[in-house]
């Protein structure tokens, strides 16, 4: 398993701003899945398996959707483990909601993974005036959920850019330009010359 890094991203605010650019990247299928999913009663309220990959799966749509271009890429998601924070003693012991998630991407066209190993992405919360005292005072467990999903959605935006800039997986072969050949690029210049 690669990586383990931690987001507490802005959700979907910034859907309506220009998109980040990924190339010729477009989604393909939107896998996620739940299996061994684990949580701790003590401090999470629990949602069915359904409800989580669901709340996920739509998010990772909304984001990713937007996006166009000529080649498919697939994810493949498993939700780990997610805490939907109760109410607790605020400011001391007020649990914060946080998922996390294993992700690989696959590469439709070459038929295989872009990462060989699932990068693992820790997501919390996102800090404001109502998580800081723990949104187990202030939101039910299905906003918990929804915003904690598309954290999630937006830090695998983010794992994408990081990629596609280290090593460059999706990049737009149509937005190069074409050069002829060294020596048909000579016949046209002296065509050219000839001509004036």
């Amino acid at each position: 398993m690669a990586g383990l890094s931690l987001a507490a991203c802005t959700g979907a605010r910034d859907l309506d701003a220009p998109m980040v650019p990924l190339g010729d990247f477009s989604l393909g299928h939107n896998v996620v899945v739940a299996p061994k999913v684990q949580t701790t009663a003590t401090v999470s309220r629990e949602v069915p398996k359904e409800q989580l990959t669901e709340a996920l799966k739509s998010a990772i749509a909304e984001r990713f959707d937007r996006y166009e271009g000529p080649n498919d890429y697939h994810f493949g998601v498993s939700i780990e483990g997610y805490v939907l924070a109760k109410r607790g003693v605020p400011v001391v012991a007020a649990p914060k909601s946080a998922m996390i998630i294993r992700l690989t991407v696959w590469d439709d066209a070459r038929g295989a993974k872009l990462n060989e190993e699932p990068v693992q992405l820790t997501v919390l919360e996102q800090l404001d005036g109502a998580s800081i005292v723990g949104t187990g005072w202030s939101q039910s467990a299905e906003t918990q959920l929804m915003n904690l999903s598309r954290n999630a959605a937006q830090a695998i935006e983010d794992y994408l850019v990081k990629q596609n800039a280290k090593e460059g997986w999706f990049v737009d072969d149509t937005a190069v330009a074409v050069q002829p050949p060294a020596d048909e690029q000579g016949v046209e210049e002296s065509a050219v010359a000839e001509a004036g």
